[in-house]
């Protein structure tokens, strides 16, 4: 069936009844059938922060939570198999502080911390999980039964000005790279940070860094960086890119999405953007002032998250923020929302070009999808609006691991 047709045909079917193959409960079965024998991956979460919290007993990642429960998280590793979830890139994330030898320092030893810890939980979970470090690993690891485990780092910030530190975090499994985060850092300015309104692009050290990562196999990640970062890395890169949890700002007017121009920009240099399903950049949040205040008041009380040092305060922190989301739900976007993104990005540049990166326990999630367990909601939104199969498997990790793989085919080489 065409897509074009699709809504017309639903919205008709009370006058005409759909035959017995094409019934919305026939359609999810499809789905449904789809998912679980379609590869998976998710470009980015932000679990480590959860597996690896310093101040109380860790979450446990080989442990089923209940969905959608307080503390429960948005996975783990039983959920990820429940939910159809083959593989992930778990985010090794580090707040920005000041550009300082200390700061730098700090950010660079909770990144170790943190990679330590994955290490360990891969050691207890054996059987359930194993760390990947090449695109063929998906599958492989997939067809054991296990979850194949990525790891990524979220900000550069824990480089500083040391290019070195890439080779290192290399031997520790990272495969790719997010530049900077919500704050300008040594490698390159932020889509969010408004204390310098110049957008200085990507820096020295940042183009000596791309060209590293290039030599050794990492992906550059451009998600988070400003719109002249992002245009200078692809004119340093000499491999196509990823933006591992980004939206289409044509759909959704923000920051941290991309341009049209930003898309076209994108597909030239051969990457692909994996759909970010955090709402605000999904479709503008209802206006919630009492929210807002309880947020502010966290933030005046607890101050950056990246400048706390006490676990104890860090975990304070982060109860305080579960209690306001718990008393101040906010109205979350939905999957058909974040459908239109994938058609948008279709339209633009093509089916190649685009993927998923969820940004689960780092704020991403949806209505209807808001743990990994609701994973297939996006399948069936897929499967009703008339993608094929061969589409479905190109947006849930085909895209993704064409990229993944030619960066790995670049490795070695100087220019």
């Amino acid at each position: 069936m065409k897509r074009a047709f699709l809504p017309l045909l639903l919205s008709a079917s009370c006058l005409f009844p759909l035959t017995g193959k094409d019934r919305p409960e026939s359609l999810d079965k499809k789905a449904m059938e789809i998912h679980f024998r379609v590869l998976t991956i998710d470009t980015h979460c932000d679990t480590p922060m959860r597996a690896t919290r310093r101040g109380r007993e860790p979450f446990d990642l080989g442990v089923r939570h209940e969905p959608l429960k307080r503390g429960s998280g948005m996975q783990d590793f039983p959920r990820m198999r429940e939910g159809g979830l083959d593989g992930s890139f778990f985010a090794v994330f580090v707040g920005q502080e000041e550009l300082t030898p200390e700061g730098r320092e700090a950010a660079y030893r909770e990144a170790v911390q943190t990679l330590d810890a994955m290490d360990e939980v891969f050691k207890k979970y054996p059987d359930q999980a194993k760390l990947a470090l090449k695109a063929d690993d998906l599958k492989r690891i997939a067809a054991t039964g296990k979850r194949a485990i990525f790891l990524g780092l979220e900000n550069g910030y824990p480089l500083g000005l040391d290019v070195n530190r890439v080779d290192e975090f290399y031997r520790r499994g990272i495969r790719y790279i997010t530049l900077a985060h919500t704050s300008d850092n040594d490698l390159a300015d932020s889509s969010t940070d408004q204390r310098d309104p110049e957008d200085k692009g990507l820096s020295e050290t940042g183009r000596s860094v791309v060209h590293r990562m290039n030599e050794l196999g990492i992906m550059v990640d451009v998600s988070h960086i400003s719109d002249r970062a992002f245009y200078d890395v692809l004119k340093e890169t000499k491999a196509p890119v990823i933006a591992s949890h980004s939206s289409a700002r044509a759909v959704c007017d923000h920051p941290r999405n991309l341009s049209d121009e930003m898309l076209r920009a994108l597909k030239k240099n051969g990457g692909v953007i994996q759909l970010c399903i955090l709402s605000d950049y999904i479709r503008p949040s209802a206006p919630n002032p009492a929210r807002d205040e309880a947020f502010k008041a966290m933030r005046k009380k607890f101050g950056e998250y990246g400048a706390i040092k006490d676990p104890a305060v860090r975990e304070a922190l982060h109860q305080e923020y579960e209690r306001i989301m718990e008393e101040y739900p906010q109205e979350l976007a939905t999957v058909k929302d974040a459908v239109d993104h994938i058609d948008h990005i279709v339209k633009t540049i093509g089916i190649d070009y685009v993927g998923i990166g969820t940004d689960f326990d780092g704020g991403g999630g949806l209505a209807d999808c808001n743990d990994v367990t609701q994973m297939a909601n996006i399948t069936k939104e897929l499967v009703r609006r008339g993608y094929s199969e061969k589409e479905i498997a190109k947006i849930w990790g085909g895209n993704f691991l064409r990229v993944f793989r030619a960066v790995e085919a670049r490795a070695g080489r100087r220019n």
